[in-house]
This record gives structure tokens, sequence and C-alpha cells, in this order.
């Protein structure tokens, strides 16, 4: 009988299927030399169902031969079957909660799928089973992400917003680990990911066979299984370390997805409508920043400068003794300051966020938003600059590499990125140059160009981003030239694989990062500074969590610095500490207030007639 005969045969059972398995598949007579010279191209068809034939059979020889390793091999891929199974399903999404307790639950998803499963006919549940599989291959990558998410950024993986971020993952992985390193990470997961969705299919395939050939068994387990799940819940059994011992944790994870889902596209049309309400978008030009004409103003981002660097044990000691010594000398040239603190709406990254947030006077924190408020017409800080006809505005903006569309909306005349700067020395890993580089360019290109309109600018200092490895040095200023003198500091540096792995070490590089980084910036105001200077300087976010310790707050330090007493005495009311560091009890803002604050401090509190209706 041939095997598409006998196929056709046989009913789409499951006993037809365990007689399909135990048929003598090394009966098969395989067709004769003879035959086949009679009929080429039937013989050869014959020879290869033959061979089909006896690859399927080989497996049940095996079995027969040895029958004890074969029930062994049998049941440990039962087990690790259930394993992989059970792991998907009470796997957390934070690192924290990878304990005992967790993994020795109940959970009700495998209770449910198993009475669904043995009701289904073959065919169907084979279909079922796999999908189901896939299903919970995806479960495990998005929490794989959040854990990543949560590590790095404070916050779970948005299935809507944040896939768009993993390609400045790959880019921050060439940075750290080149060209060939980066492609090797980027195949190695991609195969990953493919091995974790068979292996899942797999797991769940044989799970659901297993059930079906002990369905009488199966069926009764099922039945326990769930009375015991129903009697945990009803009673709430805490027994190890207060983690209920009922588990429904995949049907709330997908409930919470869902829900967040529906959240951040209810979301994208209310900021939409959000960002256009704006109470200084029609304050005449003549009122905005009445009290900083004249002045030269620098707003500078220090990347991951955040509360951890002034009050971890680990860190604050060297960053508050380069603030304290910066800010004596401040003092001995005549310059004052006052600080206070600021809630970013990012953590960990995502720069951009927090700049847009600053500027802007909005909420930015998601990728959604960010393209939405760079789309309109918002009044950016800049912009208002810009708006009153009396500043020239200048972005200074290493971390870009390619065109950048938003120095328009920001409202900056001028935008320098990394190619327009001059830089000749080597990248200190993500870095494109050391902080105290970009400030002479910024000084060679803008500052040092007397006789025009005072200057307004934006400057993101990037040497205090992560890896934190290797880092640059101070050097003499006149010494700085075109970069080329970095080239043996970048050389003699430490491996960003080492410092990034290393709790220890990673947390003492982030502090000389941010001491390099404050002490460029501080000694550039002080040098080229003059009466009519004002520096805003911040941090965009907290460090990754791995530095700023999970849990951590979203707070960063803020600080105007000036020479001018009039200009800090316009903010004497806002409570912040004298000094570069903010004290424990400056007050503790929104990043998105920021804006408003600022230009009714230095300029004039909108009326109803020039604010806009809501």
């Amino acid at each position: 009988m041939s095997l598409s005969t006998r196929s056709s045969q046989l009913p789409d059972t499951d006993e037809a299927e365990e007689a399909a398995a135990k048929s003598p598949t090394e009966a098969t007579v395989e067709p004769s030399g003879d035959e086949g010279g009679e009929n080429g191209e039937a013989g050869e068809g014959g020879e290869r169902v033959g061979r089909w034939r006896r690859i399927r059979a080989y497996p049940e020889r095996l079995r027969r031969k040895y029958p004890a390793a074969a029930r062994s091999v049998s049941w440990g891929a039962t087990v690790l079957a259930a394993v992989l199974v059970l792991f998907a399903l009470l796997m957390p999404g934070k690192t924290e909660y990878f304990t005992a307790a967790q993994f020795l639950r109940i959970p009700v998803e495998p209770i449910l799928g198993a009475a669904l499963l043995m009701v289904l006919p073959r065919r169907t549940r084979l279909v079922a089973a796999v999908l189901t599989g896939m299903f919970l291959a995806a479960l495990v990558v998005v929490k794989l992400l959040d854990i990543g998410y949560n590590q790095f950024l404070g916050r779970g993986f948005n299935v809507v917003l944040d896939w768009g971020l993993l390609d400045d993952a790959e880019s921050y992985v060439e940075d750290t680990l080149g060209g060939t390193g980066a492609l090797l990470v980027v195949i190695g997961l991609v195969l990953l990911v493919v091995l974790l969705f068979a292996a899942m299919a797999w797991a769940v395939v044989r799970l659901s066979n297993v059930l079906v050939g002990h369905r009488d068994r199966a069926m009764r387990g099922t039945v326990v299984a769930g009375t015991v799940w129903i009697t945990c819940a009803a009673l709430g059994l805490t027994p190890i370390e207060d983690t209920a011992v009922a588990s429904r944790n995949t049907i709330g994870f997908v409930q919470d997805r869902w829900g967040r889902v529906q959240e951040t596209l209810k979301d994208e049309a209310a900021f939409a409508k959000e960002a256009k309400k704006d109470r200084f978008a029609d304050v005449p030009a003549d009122q905005l920043l009445t009290g900083l004409r004249g002045k030269d103003v620098m707003i500078a981002f220090i990347e991951s400068y955040g509360r951890a660097a002034l009050e971890d044990p680990a860190i604050a000691p060297g960053v508050t003794a380069t603030l304290d010594e910066e800010g004596e000398a401040l003092r001995e040239a005549g310059f004052a300051a006052k600080s206070g603190w600021l809630t970013s709406a990012t953590y960990g990254g995502s720069s951009w966020l927090g700049h847009s947030t600053f500027l802007t006077g909005l909420w930015i924190d998601n990728q959604s938003r960010y393209r939405t408020v760079t789309a309109g017409e918002r009044l950016t800080l800049p912009g208002a600059f810009a708006k009153t006809g009396d500043w020239r505005t200048v972005g200074v903006v290493p971390g870009v590499q390619y065109n950048w569309p938003e120095g328009d909306f920001y409202g900056f005349d001028q935008v320098y990125d990394s190619r327009d700067l001059g830089y000749q020395g080597p990248k200190f890993s993500w870095s494109t140059m050391p902080d105290q580089y970009t400030l002479t360019a910024f000084d060679r290109l803008e500052a040092a160009k007397k006789g025009g309109k005072p200057l307004m600018s934006e400057i993101i200092l990037t040497s205090s981003h992560q890896p934190w490895a290797p880092l640059p040095e101070m050097v003499g200023w006149d010494e700085v030239g075109n970069g080329s003198i970095y080239k043996g500091i970048e050389k003699a540096g430490k491996d960003p694989a080492d410092v990034f792995t290393d709790p220890v070490k990673v947390k003492e590089e982030y502090g000389k990062s941010v001491q390099y980084s404050a002490r460029s910036l501080l000694e550039y105001v002080r040098k080229y500074g003059d009466k009519n200077t004002v520096l805003v300087f911040l941090g965009d976010h907290q460090p990754m969590a791995s530095v700023s310790g999970n849990g951590a707050s979203h707070d960063v330090p803020v600080t105007i610095v000036a020479h001018d007493p009039k200009v800090l005495d316009r903010i004497a009311d806002w409570g912040w500490s004298d000094g570069l560091r903010p004290g424990d009890d400056a007050p503790v803002w929104r990043m998105d207030s920021f804006r408003d604050r600022f230009l009714t401090a230095y300029g004039e509190e909108p009326t109803a007639t020039n604010s806009p209706t809501p």
C-alpha cells in the first residue's frame, strides 16, 4: 500500500495517529534494481520514498533496541518541555523578582490550556499547540525586553512605541564594540530568538501529545490541579516570601499590555491637543526675556548627570569635591549660582526626551509625544530667545552624526553637529568627542566672535554617556587644538566591556565622567565668560539602574550661574540653594514646569489678553 493511499484512508483521529505510529515501518519493501531499470523515474522516486521511510523508522528502531534509554530520553524531553513552558509563564519582567518563590507558584494558564488541547481534534490541536508555543516565545522576548528597559530606562517595554529604540540600541552596541562586534551580537540574538520560538513550539506540541497519549490520567490530573489552584486562590495562600501560590501572571501580563496599548493610542490624540495650548505663544516679543537682554545665555545638558551623582556614597565624594572646588573658583571670579532639582521625563537614556521636556514645557516621556511636538510649532526656550530678535541662537550637538531637522523646530539660527566641529581625534566609546573640545569649538565658531547680537546657545555635553570607558582627561585649553591630542588618552583608557560589566568599576567611572564634564563646563565659563555670561546647566536624566539603583528617582540637578547679581535676584523666590549643589531642602519640580517658570521670571507673566484660549 502506498503512503498516499494509507494516509487517505486513515481518519483524522488520535486513534489513527497512534495506529500510524505503531505500524511496522521496517516492513517496507524497497523496489528492486530491475524494477528501477524498467522505469527510471519511478525507480528514482521509489528510492527517495524508501530513504524517507528509513529515516522516519530510525527513531523507532532505536527505541526497540535501547528501550530503557529511550524511556529516559522521552521522560527527559517531557520534563524539559514542561520546564520551558512553566518558565515562560512564571518569568518576571524585573531582575529583582527572580526568586525561588516566583517559580514555585501554580500558574492557571497551563491548566486551562491542557483542558482545551485535550478536547481538540488532532490537526486543530497541532495548530493550537504550535501557536501557543509561538505566543509563549513572544512572551519571553517581551519580558526580556522588559528586563533590559527596566535596567536601563527604569520602565517596561512599550510594545507600541519602543521597537524603534532597538535600532538605537544596535547603534550604541556598534559604538561600544565596533561594527564587527555589533554584527556578531545581532546575528547571535537573531539565532537565539529563532531557537526560542522553535523550542517553545516543540515544547507545547510535546506536552499536548503526552496529554492525549494518557488522556484519562491527564483529565483527572487537570481537574485536581484546577481544584488545588482554586483552593489556593480562594484562601490567598502566600507561604513563601508573601508570594501567592496561585498565579495568573500571564493573563495579568497580557491584560496589562493590552491596557497600555489602549492608553498609548489614546495618549497620542490627547497630547496633540495639549501641545497646542501654550500660555506663552501669543506673548509679544518685547515682553519676552526682558530680564536677560544683553546677556550671553548658555543652556548646557550634562549627559546622565542625576541625583545619584550627588548622593550615592560610591559616586558623590568625587563629584561634590569637583563642584565645590569649581564653585569656589567661580566665586573668586565674581560668579554666583543657585541650584535645585528637576524630575526628568526619562531615565537611563533617551536623552532627547529630557531635552525636549525642558525646552518645550511639555511632559515628553515617549517617542510618540516627541514626534508630535517636534512636528508642531510649540514655543521652545531657544525659540523664545529667537522670537525677540535680540539674540543669535545656536545649537551644539556633538552626539548628532546625521541631519537633524529638529534644529528648526527648536528655533536655532545655526546648528553644529559632530561633522561641523572640526574634530580630528578619536571617539570615546559612544561620545564622538570630549566635552572640553566641544566647548573650545563652540568658542572658536561662535562665542569668540564679538560685535554681533548676544548669543543664546544650547550645548550637549556627551562625555558622561555610558559605558563610561574610555574617558577623556582635561588638557590645557590652549593644547586642545583639533583634538588629535586625545589619541594617546583614548588608547590608554579602560576597556568599556570591563567597566560596564563590573558593578563597582561602573560607578567609579561614571563618577569620573561627571567630574570631567562638570569641570570642563565650569572651567570654560571661568576662563571665557564675562559679566554678561549666564549659564543654565542640568542633567538630562539619571544614569541606568545598575548605577543609580533599582527604583531610583528621576531627579536631576539644575543650576543657574551668573556674574550679574540681578539675574539670580529674579529667581530669589524659587527657594533654590546657593551654590552648584542643591541642598536637601531644595524644591523638586517636574522638568516640564521649568520653561514657564523661566519665561515668567525673566519676562512678563502672560495676561488673559495675550494667552490663548484653552
